[in-house]
């Protein structure tokens, strides 16, 4: 055997040992960074602590980089990420909880592809603080809504593939007792938005409508090539035409008593 054989293991094993140690106890600011630079700075998770696979932060939404408008979500989020198997493919599992806002963890699935990778959303049920919205900047900062967002699924996959982005399942968001700080009247109302994907991932439709309140929202759309085309309107009720009227004006097009909203 040769004589150099016992000190090369070693350094062999210093090496490994060392390399499993950053895996295992990778900092979490680590993933934060990621979590930025992904987002292009609009979503943020600040004073990061714990380690990649059992960690927790303040999680911060902007309008990017550059802007001065941020919120923070009350208490932050916590995550425990861990590696597995998903449809036989190597996969990371991710259990994200935000005590304020999630009544049990969001499960998501992480795979990635050649080219391309998968989230999977676990059924879910969570409530959140609609000025979150505010930090991302226009038109959010202009609305200054106030009110909770009640998001719901059964189950609901995102896939892209060399830049092309494909969607399968339900959702549903609910806005209840909205306010916007353009408008004295409180609230303006409820309602429902639904994302329903079809099964072949091509074909994704947005419904908006009322549930109640003196501000009457509908509106339909579908995502054509990657973007979001959605045409609808907005509308007081009679008897709150006037304390209305400066809202409609700035959310779209005034339409005699309507304001056309229209995205794409």
């Amino acid at each position: 055997m040769n004589a150099n054989w016992p000190a090369r293991l070693a350094w062999l094993s210093a090496v490994l040992g060392l390399l499993v140690a950053l895996i295992v106890f990778a900092p979490a600011r680590w993933l934060a960074d990621s979590v930025t630079s992904a987002t292009r700075n609009q979503l943020q998770l600040v004073n990061a602590r714990g380690t990649v696979w059992n960690g927790q932060a303040d999680l911060v939404l902007t309008g990017g980089e550059g802007s001065r408008t941020q919120t923070a979500l009350p208490q932050g989020v916590q995550w425990r990420l861990r590696p597995r198997l998903a449809s036989g493919v190597p996969a990371l599992g991710l259990r994200l909880m935000a005590p304020c806002c999630t009544p049990e963890p969001v499960g998501l699935t992480l795979i990635a592809r050649l080219g391309g990778g998968e989230v999977r959303v676990e059924g879910t049920r969570s409530q959140w603080p609609a000025e979150l919205l505010i930090g991302l900047g226009t038109p959010w900062n202009t609305l200054r809504v106030e009110g909770q967002l009640g998001l719901q699924t059964a189950g609901l996959t995102l896939r892209w593939d060399r830049g092309r982005a494909s969607l399968q399942g339900e959702a549903a968001i609910e806005a209840m007792d909205v306010a916007s700080r353009l408008s004295p009247l409180r609230p303006l109302g409820s309602y429902r938005m639904t994302l329903r994907a079809d099964a072949d991932g091509n074909t994704t439709t947005l419904d908006l409508q009322t549930l109640s309140g003196a501000l009457k929202l509908q509106g339909a759309g579908r995502w054509v090539g990657g973007r979001l085309r959605f045409e609808g309107a907005a509308e007081a009720a009679p008897e709150a035409e006037a304390a209305l009227g400066n809202l409609l004006n700035i959310m779209g097009r005034r339409q005699g008593p309507r304001s056309l909203l229209s995205i794409g």
